[in-house]
């Protein structure tokens, strides 16, 4: 799943009754039946413990559904640690996450199936009465068409498939009638209004009641999907069509991937993260295997073993072959650019590629999903659970952890695939930790962070829809499970599809559009089980010598800096300076470079070389600390190369006495109003309370209509911004809290958000750095009433005079062209660096212009926004900052970094933007006078 979390997989084989083209297009799923194919190096588990622990999932599920059946149903959702069900509305908003809860008590109708699977057959059956009697499909509520889809419709399908295969069996459910088959037709149709679109992608939300743009759905305007949301719809909708005879359902789907095949990166074979849904134009250029594209792959390959359409694995093998071309990056899965895919989109991982090794099981490439399942592993051993996200040297990027499945379904699928008994301990960790760290008197609690092991107040659907479900399956014999598990498939949320479907209703044209966009080689690909022989060499230590390189892989990436930097907390020196945090005006820096056998020498042509001498250092240790600072600097230095300037946006003082002369260089955000699409933001500033705006604010009627001013720290950005915003708030600014950080001597990064869609941010956010801050704050001081414009670029001062309203483009003055001048030369320009050759083995240089020194100018490899440089060194090297969503230039660059030739916005500024508030005024009162009659005279 690619937003919230759901789990992905497959059954193993295909029923008799299937077609041949299905038998031969279940390819892998071969393997899954092969539990037994040989025997690893891990000591066998004797059955009573299997049992052991399949008793123990069905009690911690008992504990998690048992809760929320009694402290929160009919709700959505259970509050775990309040004993309370979360109803949408009745508590604060959590943003995107709460689109998933359309108040149709969705952890029910998600746990539907893995009550039969669990073989809790009377529970079953009395939550299917439940369901029908208390669930209403037509409430007023805007819901994500992606979740809707996998966890609502498609829990309701695999509820209808369990519950006709129970009757079939004489005992249970002799009065169904299809009446989950009706729910789901009901929301089908509800969800068809969404696909009104030129392109045929749908839109990413839809009012339940009220379907789209009508007034009272509000909803409509959205113009951006992410790829899995459009691309992750076949499964289910095919199966609706099946079901029902009623085509319309499946033929939307199939356009929608269709079109998502259409737009692909023709040369990299790559799609990106989030698509316009009415241009096709992509967005997000950034491309992986985690979240926003995921489920996309994943139903590719699962719509041929369900439908068996040749077009839909030739378009999954093309795209598997460029990730595991340009992605994959054994044992890691990095997110490149589509349009530049030998160049990395960012420095870490989310944890919803944990996936990936499942459905690199389905496929049949078992050598990389045992490669990554096992570095994924040593994450979790080191950290408890796996990070939201985690960076390439395994430290914690983003420290949450919803009780996520992915893991555990990658886990069921290698140990069906391989049999090997060391999956089976993987599976036995994971019952342990939940039980010892996740377990709450009311259910189980998703992790806040961690690092520290505090929770966070909910229990998502996923986690009794995929986490109980799998790991039951791993410790369950054949025997164990009421029905034939292999007759079935596995949607993204772990819902069961019949595969005897795909002989059912065939009324849509097979037609194979996947040709007419490329040339396939059908060498590549798989049309036939995988022998397993080769699969499996004769050897009872295969996959174990697969692991074994990286059985310490965490520990031998990262500990050598966490270490040192430990040793030096113990011994009260400093850190090792690294490459992001350097400055070439810090002379502390410096001596620290000759310590490390770094010397900085100035160049004729006016740029600075770094050379290292390996023998100069004064110990074998900082002669490595040097190494490892030089290689880092030119990681940085050559990415940075490779991107545009990021225009920046301004914060314009408008009121007296400034009227406009006052420009602040600002970045901008990744979320909220586009000022570069939209029309500037006007008006007076006010401070929130709490200052980080990290909490529902307590001076809603001080920032109401106006434009806030928030501190940046201890919350994520798209988080204050949605605080301020339902203050009433029309824009907001972010003030950087790192004393004396200056726009002057760092570049911009954008404002990135939460991970998560951010479309319910409507106001435009502008990040300011210290100095540029202090300016506004200063001016509030001595004038109390301070109004800002908040723009692209700065506007004609003239305009602003005249109408405050209005623009007067036409009509630049002057003065202000000059100035605009004289500011872009202030702004760090994009660097030239190159590398110089080394003079021996022992020795690492590095040119560039002296500028580029900064570690804001390199910072795009480094994942750490140069605003995050903080004068306490021991903070340099938490595994995360508090922000967590100052990203890198190569993460949200994405927009930027389109393939046209178009000149970015020149850069404002102003030239003297340290000097205090009161040093600025002297130098203008006696100009004001003057400067008015010239205002009055441009009018």
């Amino acid at each position: 799943m690619s937003q919230a979390g759901g789990g992905r997989g497959c059954g193993s084989s295909v029923p008799p009754r299937a077609p041949w083209s299905l038998v031969a297009a279940t390819a892998a799923l071969c393997l899954v039946s092969a539990t037994s194919v040989w025997t690893a190096g891990a000591a066998p588990m004797s059955r009573e413990e299997k049992q052991k622990l399949g008793n123990q999932v069905l009690e911690m599920f008992d504990h998690a559904y048992g809760n929320y059946m009694e402290h929160a149903y009919p709700a959505d959702e259970l509050m775990p640690l309040t004993c309370r069900g979360r109803v949408r509305g009745q508590e604060p908003s959590r943003g995107d996450v709460d689109d998933a809860l359309g108040k149709f008590s969705l952890t029910l109708i998600d746990s539907l199936d893995t009550l039969v699977v669990l073989n809790k057959t009377k529970e079953f059956e009395e939550a299917v009465r439940k369901v029908l009697r208390d669930v209403n499909l037509d409430n007023d509520v805007v819901v994500s068409v992606f979740e809707t889809n996998i966890r609502v419709l498609g829990g309701l399908l695999g509820g209808h498939s369990l519950a006709i295969m129970l009757k079939e069996k004489g005992e249970y459910m002799q009065w169904y009638n299809d009446e989950l088959l009706q729910m789901a037709k009901q929301l089908g149709y509800k969800l068809l209004p969404a696909f009104n679109t030129t392109s045929g992608l749908p839109y990413p939300r839809i009012n339940l009641k009220f379907g789209i743009r009508k007034p009272e759905a509000r909803t409509g305007t959205e113009t951006d999907t992410c790829t899995a949301c459009a691309g992750t719809l076949i499964l289910e909708f095919a199966a609706l069509s099946r079901f029902t005879g009623a085509t319309i359902f499946e033929e939307y789907a199939r356009k929608a991937l269709d079109f998502l095949w259409e737009k692909r990166q023709r040369s990299s074979n790559l799609v990106g993260v989030t698509i316009n849904i009415h241009t096709g134009d992509w967005v997000r250029k950034d491309s992986g295997v985690g979240a926003g594209i995921d489920s996309y792959y994943e139903y590719l390959l699962k719509a041929y073993v369900l439908l068996g359409d040749d077009s839909f694995l030739e378009r999954f093998n093309t795209h598997y072959d460029a990730i595991m071309r340009y992605i994959s990056q054994p044992p890691l899965l990095l997110d490149v650019h589509i349009h530049k895919p030998m160049l990395n989109a960012r420095t870490w991982m989310d944890a919803l590629l944990a996936f990936f090794p499942g459905l690199q099981v389905l496929k049949g490439d078992i050598r990389p999903a045992i490669e990554t399942h096992e570095m994924l592993y040593q994450v979790i051993k080191k950290h408890n659970f796996l990070p939201e996200a985690f960076t390439t040297d395994f430290r914690v990027h983003w420290a949450q952890h919803p009780l996520r499945p992915e893991f555990a379904e990658s886990t069921y699928f290698l140990y069906k695939a391989t049999g090997d008994p060391y999956y089976l301990e993987v599976g036995k960790t994971l019952i342990e930790n939940l039980n010892k760290y996740a377990r709450v008197p009311c259910g189980f609690a998703a992790m806040k962070d961690v690092r520290t092991g505090s929770h966070e107040d909910r229990m998502d659907s996923f986690f009794l829809a995929e986490m109980f479900k799998y790991l039951y399956l791993l410790f369950a014999d054949k025997e164990d499970i009421i029905f034939d598990i292999e007759d079935y498939i596995f949607t993204t949320e772990a819902h069961l599809l019949p595969l005897w479907l795909s002989t059912t209703n065939q009324s849509i044209s097979k037609k194979n559009t996947t040709s007419e966009y490329t040339e396939l080689d059908d060498s590549n690909f798989d049309w036939t089980c995988p022998n397993t022989q080769i699969l499996f060499p004769n050897d009872p230590l295969y996959a174990q010598s697969i692991r074994e390189p990286l059985k310490n892989v965490v520990d031998k990436s990262c500990p050598r800096g966490i270490i040192r930097v430990e040793e030096s907390f113990r011994s009260g020196t400093k850190p090792p300076l690294r490459a992001r945090d350097f400055m070439a005006t810090n002379p502390e820096h410096l001596e620290i470079l000759k310590k490390m056998g770094v010397s900085l020498i100035h160049l004729k042509d006016g740029r600075v070389q770094l050379v290292q001498h390996a023998i100069q250092a004064a110990s074998s240790i900082d002669a490595e600390d040097g190494l490892r600072f030089m290689q880092e600097m030119i990681e940085l230095s050559s990415q940075q190369q490779k991107e545009q300037q990021l225009p920046p946006r301004a914060v314009q003082i408008v009121s007296h006495p400034f009227f406009g002369r006052v420009v602040l260089t600002a970045g901008p955000a990744q979320f909220g109003l586009d000022l570069s699409k939209h029309k500037e933001t006007r008006g007076f500033v006010a401070s929130s309370k709490p200052y980080n705006g990290c909490s529902e604010l307590t001076n809603p009627e001080a920032v109401m209509g106006k434009i806030a001013l928030i501190q940046r720290g201890q919350c994520m950005f798209a988080e204050k911004a949605r605080n301020i915003q339902n203050a009433g708030a029309i824009g907001g600014i972010v003030i950087d809290d790192n004393e004396g950080s200056s726009s002057d001597t760092a570049p911009l990064f954008q404002m990135a958000g939460d991970g998560k869609d951010t479309d319910d941010i409507k106001i435009p956010m502008l990040f300011l750095f210290s100095k540029e801050g202090s300016i506004i704050l200063d001016a509030i001081r001595e004038y109390e009433e301070v109004e800002v414009l908040l723009s692209d670029k700065a506007k004609d001062r003239a305009a602003i005079l005249k109408d405050p309203e209005t623009e007067n483009e036409e009509q630049p003055s002057s003065e202000n062209d000059s100035q605009n001048q004289s500011a872009e030369q202030m702004t760090p320009g994009s660097q030239e660096v190159e590398l110089v050759d080394q003079e021996s083995p022992e020795d690492s240089v590095l040119s560039s212009h002296p500028e580029s020194l900064s570690p804001a100018d390199t910072d795009s490899a480094a994942n750490a926004s140069p605003s995050e440089q903080n004068p306490n060194p021991t903070e340099n090297h938490e595994p995360t900052s508090p922000d967590g969503e100052c990203t890198d230039l190569d993460d949200n660059q994405l927009q930027e970094q389109s393939e046209t030739e178009e000149e970015p916005p020149p850069s404002v500024g102003w030239g003297k933007k340290a000097q205090p508030i009161d040093s600025i005024l002297a130098d203008w009162n006696e100009d004001i006078e003057a400067f008015e009659m010239m205002e009055k005279d441009e009018l």
